[in-house]
């Protein structure tokens, strides 16, 4: 009997509790909330080291790219550009507190 989730066939005991419930942890790469900042609040003190974190790496990725490393430098953009993102758990909690302070309708 073949087990199948989605169309990928399960080939062993491990495979499928991986598909089934899915990774634990992230896959290797940037981390996002070190660019973009956290989905919670933060302070100013916590923002501005988580900053200047981020400016370092982006620093480092950058210069690696300008030496060849072509995935750095890809990584140096897709990290600049998270830094002026802002994500929107916290734009939308930020936004309803303006509106319900100056008495705008939705």
């Amino acid at each position: 009997m073949r087990s199948y989730i989605g169309n990928h066939e399960i080939v062993n005991p491990a495979e499928f509790e991986e598909l089934a419930l899915g990774f634990d942890e992230l896959p290797l790469g940037l981390d996002r909330d070190l660019f973009r900042g956290p989905l919670g609040p933060e302070t100013a003190q916590e923002r501005a080291a988580r900053e200047a974190v981020a400016r370092e790496v982006i620093t480092e990725l950058a210069a690696l790219g300008e030496g060849g490393d072509e995935i750095a430098a890809w990584d140096a953009l897709y990290a600049d550009a998270l830094t002026r993102t802002v994500p929107f758990l916290r734009a939308a909690t930020r936004d309803a507190g303006r509106s319900a302070r100056t008495g705008e309708a939705a």
